[in-house]
């Protein structure tokens, strides 16, 4: 009973966080939601970012949704060992956002696309290091294989949604960016810091949860 109670409170959530999600063509014309927050560091118009996207996989488990993470290598250009969602810069031969979060997740982790399920968009946002990302919500196949090709993922591990749903987990802090203030937010699970663009979609969804009930 206990069993089966939980997978219907894993299939309850899965199904408000679908409620909640954008269709590919919303997506693709809806603003950014941290614009606003970015407006004042942004050095260029957001219709120069470069497009990019990545796999917001949900993992169904025992004690509820996981969601799986990378942490990345140390030499990258951008973002160097900070934790962030497969994924990267939409290429020309990418039908679309999805086929390139697909994409990315073979490239990086050896996910097959078989493993996994999409369930939709959250809206774009912008990065400072200049992309304009499309965040692809999917459900992965719990027996899921992958290996971080260690190129541009050094890590790979999975966190409680749970962790990101509940406020009372943010850690707020400042950093200096181009002279000015930065306020951010952050979550800590195992040694691992989570923060930046990964944790401003997990807080998205949140949010998005949130308005929903």
């Amino acid at each position: 009973q206990i069993a089966n109670k939980r997978f219907d409170m894993t299939a309850l959530m899965l199904a408000q966080i679908e409620g909640v999600l954008l269709t590919q063509e919303q997506a693709l014309h809806c603003p950014e939601h941290n614009r606003l927050d970015l407006a004042e560091f942004l050095a260029t118009a957001p219709a120069q970012f470069s497009p990019a996207s990545v796999l917001f996989g949900l993992i169904q488990r025992d004690d509820g949704l996981h969601v799986l993470l990378t942490k990345r290598t140390e030499h990258l250009r951008h973002h160097a060992g900070q934790i962030s969602f497969p994924g990267g810069r939409i290429e020309q031969t990418d039908q679309n956002p999805i086929k390139a979060a697909l994409r990315e997740a073979q490239e990086e982790i050896g996910l097959a696309a078989e493993s996994v399920t999409v369930l939709g968009y959250l809206e774009p946002m912008l990065t400072i290091t200049g992309f304009r990302v499309y965040p692809i919500v999917a459900l992965i196949n719990a027996n899921y294989q992958a290996q971080a090709d260690g190129v541009e993922v050094a890590e790979i591990f999975e966190a409680p949604l749970q962790l990101f749903l509940d406020q009372a987990n943010e850690q707020n802090f400042e950093i200096i960016f181009q002279g000015k203030t930065r306020h951010l937010k952050e979550f800590h699970w195992q040694h691992f810091r989570i923060w930046g663009a990964t944790a401003t979609m997990l807080i998205n969804l949140r949010h998005k949860l949130e308005l929903q009930t």
